[in-house]
């Protein structure tokens, strides 16, 4: 079970990792696309507003989702980090359970709803349904419920799945030789200690 849970939280990181990176730089190529035909060409290419705000929606969603893989969305922990860790460990069930529900009802259900709904109208210059931009909520809602089932099961069991990280957080890794000593203080403040 461990490893399924972990794998599948390794897949979904990577996956809207990269899905999320490629929004983003198709984005800025399309806004970049833009201005040119505006201000260089005085003949502003009318589509791009409208495929620059579905891109956008998708972005934010996918962006979003991806921030629960790893709890690096936004919290307030001020009052929850003050709590025994009986206490806590039962505060952290409680605020996922909510998540995953607010998740299924809101996102998925709601956001199919929605897509559903606009299906049927065109949008004005790429002329494909609106359904397409609404259809970002109940998918980023989907990765968010099968998330917290795996955090849940996380907080329940007292163990945390590891995923494979995909950029370093650390700056300054130790050196590879063992040999080489790493790079003091001294030499970063031109010879004086702290």
């Amino acid at each position: 079970m461990e490893s399924v849970m972990g794998t599948t939280k390794t897949l979904i990181h990577r996956l809207l990792f990269w899905f999320t990176a490629i929004l983003l730089v198709a984005m800025a190529m399309l806004v970049i696309y833009q201005v040119f035909t505006r201000y260089v060409l005085d003949s502003p290419a009318a589509f791009t507003e409208e495929l620059v705000t579905y891109t956008l929606m998708w972005s934010a969603f996918a962006g979003g989702a991806y921030a629960f893989v790893d709890r690096k969305h936004m919290a307030l922990v001020f009052f929850q980090d003050r709590f025994p860790a009986a206490v806590k460990r039962g505060v952290k069930i409680g605020i996922d359970a909510l998540i995953l529900l607010f998740a299924l009802i809101v996102l998925v259900i709601g956001g199919l709803d929605l897509a559903i709904f606009a299906w049927g109208s065109n949008s004005a210059l790429l002329g494909i349904p609106r359904g397409i931009a609404y259809l970002s909520a109940p998918v980023a809602g989907v990765f968010i419920v099968i998330i917290q089932v795996i955090s849940l099961w996380e907080d329940v069991t007292g163990t945390e799945l590891a995923t494979r990280e995909l950029v370093e957080d650390d700056p300054d890794p130790a050196p590879d030789d063992p040999a080489e000593p790493a790079a003091d203080d001294s030499e970063q403040t031109g010879g004086t200690t702290r």
